[in-house]
């Protein structure tokens, strides 16, 4: 009798305590209490073009250069690197060591949702930075992107302000 695929689930991270979070969460309440986990785990990191960051150079950086192209895109591949070690880090800490770990390059809202469609993914996980209205209108919002345009359920994990935590505690 052949064994039925696992579901896959798809987690965004960045370098943000967000993002950390909801990692730790999703970790602790659908991997690491159970010995056959009921998702395939998908982590994934949108590296930014480098290109976005050309022409905000500082001092003595020529904006533009082929150089400083160069340097940033290193820069950017380390800073991947380093993110995506850490997601690895806090998966092994709570037992998942079955993970994939993937890093895209563009726009955190459009690598999500093609790593989803990618994977054939039935959950997409992201953190939620709790910005209001106004600075989600201005900066743009990942998980409302992506809770519009996934084509699977999305989960939004919010870190909880201390003070309400502690309240529904008791």
């Amino acid at each position: 009798m052949a064994t039925a695929e696992k579901p896959v689930m798809v987690i965004g991270v960045d370098d943000s305590e967000y993002a950390t979070y909801a990692l730790e969460w999703t970790l602790d309440h659908f991997f690491s209490s159970t010995v056959n986990p009921p998702f395939k785990l998908v982590v994934v990191y949108a590296k930014p073009f480098p290109d976005v960051f050309i022409g905000v150079g500082g001092p003595g950086m020529i904006v533009g250069s082929a150089g400083s192209y160069q340097f940033l895109n290193d820069d950017l591949k380390k800073k991947a690197a380093l993110i995506i070690a850490t997601a690895r880090g806090i998966c092994e800490s709570k037992l998942v060591n079955d993970a994939k770990f993937e890093v895209d390059e563009g726009d955190a809202r459009y690598v999500l949702c093609q790593a989803v469609d990618k994977h054939r993914a039935s959950m997409l996980v992201v953190g939620s930075h709790g910005y209001g209205a106004v600075k989600r209108a201005f900066l743009g919002s990942v998980s409302d992107y992506c809770a519009h345009q996934a084509s699977c359920t999305v989960m939004i994990v919010k870190k909880l302000n201390p003070k309400v935590e502690s309240k529904e505690q008791k």
